[in-house]
């Protein structure tokens, strides 16, 4: 079938992706006069007439509401109710505003079994790399000239402990020692093994299989989950390639993963900032010599995807680059991948070392003090934005200046609306002699496609997207219309779907809006303990990162549904960043436990924000219970298990601090 209104299957992951992105408020108030009126915005309704406002858009939930009327939704109802398109037709004209491509393929019963196997498959893979990495851990304990080459680095045992460094032997099919069926497809697919090509069959007719990393230093790479999702191998010599990546799998994108991200978390936030490198072993040398914060790309010239992934992390960067020319190409495409995140809040410099030189080198020979002074001293992106935009332009000319004006606005449109930008548009009209109203009248055309203009509120949200969205308050607040309500009420899209036809089918009715729930004296509605610190981390899932590892571990072992969302919600934290409760709610989709959220967002009363503090409260009584019972548990057993008395004697030591 072909035409917009063709039959089609969008993925859920796609819809929540995008309204993450998505502003409501934008998108909105590109049709309604918005006013700010407590955490909300209102305005006369769109869908019925009206003189006083009753049309209310909740920026933090990402959904809106009229009083009057009772519609309801987030971005893509909106443009389902106001311009009456189809579900189909919303989603593409959303996504064509935030530069996302609609999966345009139909998905069958059968491709939706291929998609559930792919899943498990992804996680058998991660499996089989793990088996590989602990083979080639024990094959370094056994080569003497890849431990020599480590310690000729400086390497310790600990740090090569710590990144899981291994060895691959020097035979063509070490890796038949280690998996009993070298056969096995998932040996190719997970970039372990190479098949042959045609006409390559030995003596059997079989495809000659041979392992893909031979004689060559391990460096495993793992996603900010832990798990081993591919590798890079260096050689011994100085033979080609000197490094060689695992290629492209189901599990590994060189354009997304970062190597030693996992390792570097904690050091992250210690340091304050993360140290983009080109290298594995400027990674693993760093972390030796006390920056533990390095981590570096994959082969591949910084991403989007990679900065994005960074910010989840830290609100400063520091990209790393040899001086040559190759270093400067590189550091301009970190610029392009950088700007569109380089909000306000956030720090991006650029650190250039002398051209004979990169981290490792430079350290070991002027020391760690000078290094830190390198990274402190770094070019801000500001900066550097300015003399890329400068580059091979004579400044003295008006030619030189136009062309600057011309190289700059590119980069200057990428960047998110705020003070930097504003400032950087000021240096650049003084750069090239423009009066700065001249300079933005001749850019006008710019902000139509997300420029340069007056906005009374922006941000960039947990994605690094630029979105509109009002500075919090706290003084005249107004009450939340979106606390009152099951969130499942909005689009037709939020429902499971028929695409068979142009328009979606329901497989279930669409819930009722209820009565808003009562205030009671500030606080959340009577709950247990679990839902009220569920209900804070769905509506402010940043605040999982003020957890520590042992409240972490706390919540996702919780008894069902609590355990399996606190589970999800990590999962979803890690892989896209806090998202809004319209886009956790797309995600929510089928989870076994979906309507459970759902009631407890529902029950949130109107106008009132989590209690962080009650919250950190209720985590200190839940750890004391939990370790209250395992005293009980390990009372009984501690007479006959001494690992049992051991584990008791420290929690009661713990207790008495």
């Amino acid at each position: 079938m072909t035409g917009q209104n063709s039959a089609m299957a969008i993925p859920q992951s796609f819809i929540q992706e995008l309204l993450a992105r998505a502003d409501v408020v934008d998108i909105v108030g590109r049709y309604v006069q918005l006013k700010k009126g407590g955490a909300n915005f209102m305005g006369l309704c769109p869908f019925h007439g009206e003189k006083s406002p009753s049309f209310s858009v909740s920026p933090a939930k990402q959904f809106y509401h009229c009083f009057g009327c009772g519609k309801n939704g987030n971005a893509i109802g909106f443009l389902m109710d106001h311009g009456g398109m189809s579900f189909i037709e919303a989603v593409k004209d959303l996504a064509q505003q935030y530069g996302l491509q609609v999966p345009e393929d139909d998905v069958s019963p059968q491709d939706r079994a291929k998609a559930a196997q792919m899943r498990e498959q992804q996680a058998t893979l991660t499996s089989v790399l793990e088996k590989a990495g602990l083979a080639y851990i024990k094959a370094l304990r056994n080569s003497p000239k890849a431990i020599d080459y480590f310690k000729g680095r400086g390497l310790s045992g600990e740090i090569a402990k710590t990144f899981g460094l291994g060895y691959a032997p020097e035979g063509w099919r070490s890796l038949a020692g280690v998996f009993p069926d070298y056969n096995d497809a998932l040996l190719v697919e997970s970039g372990l093994v190479i098949t042959g090509e045609p006409g390559e069959e030995n003596a059997a007719g079989e495809a000659k299989r041979y392992d893909r990393f031979r004689d060559r230093v391990m460096f495993p790479i793992r996603n900010v989950k832990g798990e081993c999702i591919g590798f890079g191998g260096r050689v011994l010599s100085d033979e080609k390639p000197k490094y060689l990546n695992s290629p492209e799998t189901p599990v590994f994108s060189k354009g997304r993963e970062l190597y030693g991200l996992f390792e570097a978390r904690g050091a992250l936030r210690e340091h304050g900032y993360a140290l983009v490198t080109e290298g594995y072993m400027d990674v693993v040398a760093l972390a030796q010599m006390g920056f533990a914060n390095a981590v570096a790309t994959l082969g591949t010239a910084c991403t989007a995807d990679h900065v994005q992934k960074l910010f989840r992390f830290t609100d400063s960067v520091v990209f790393s680059f040899d001086g040559d020319s190759a270093g400067r190409r590189a550091a301009r495409k970190a610029l392009d991948a950088a700007l569109p995140f380089a909000t306000d809040v956030r720090t991006v410099k650029f650190l250039f070392l002398p051209a004979e030189h990169d981290p490792d080198s430079y350290i070991r020979e002027h020391g760690k003090d000078s290094f830190a002074e390198m990274v402190a001293k770094a070019l801000p992106l500001s900066k550097f934005m300015l003399q890329a935009a400068a580059e091979d332009c004579d400044l003295d000319t008006a030619e030189g200046r136009a062309h600057m004006a011309s190289n700059a606005r590119p980069l200057w449109t990428l960047l998110p609306d705020g003070a930097l930008k504003r400032q950087l548009l000021a240096e650049i009209a003084d750069r090239v002699l423009i009066d700065l109203r001249d300079l933005l009248e001749l850019w006008q055309p710019a902000s139509k496609s997300g420029g340069y203009k007056k906005n009374n509120y922006s941000r960039s949200d947990s994605l690094g997207y630029s979105q509109k969205i009002l500075p919090k308050t706290v003084q005249n607040r107004q009450n939340d219309p979106f606390s009152g309500y099951p969130d499942d009420v909005g689009y037709p899209g939020s429902h499971e779907m028929d695409y068979s036809s142009s328009e979606p089918h329901f497989s279930k009715p669409i819930v009722a809006i209820t009565k808003p729930s009562r205030r009671m004296a500030g606080r959340l509605l009577p709950a247990s303990r679990e839902d009220r610190v569920l209900r804070l981390l769905l509506t402010e899932p940043q605040s999982w990162d003020k957890l520590t590892s042992e409240e972490h571990h706390l919540l996702c072992a919780l008894p069902a549904p609590h355990g399996p969302l606190f589970a999800w919600l990590e999962s979803q934290l890690h892989d896209h960043g806090p998202q809004p409760w319209a886009a956790l709610r797309e995600g929510l989709r089928s989870h076994a436990y979906e309507a459970h959220a759902i009631a407890q967002i529902s029950q949130i009363p109107e106008g009132i924000e989590g209690d962080w503090n009650e919250v950190r409260s209720i985590l200190d009584q839940l750890l004391k219970l939990n370790r209250q019972q395992e005293m009980k548990d390990l009372a009984l057993r501690a007479a006959t298990d001494p690992l049992a008395m051991l584990r008791y004697k420290e929690l009661v030591s713990d207790l008495q601090k």
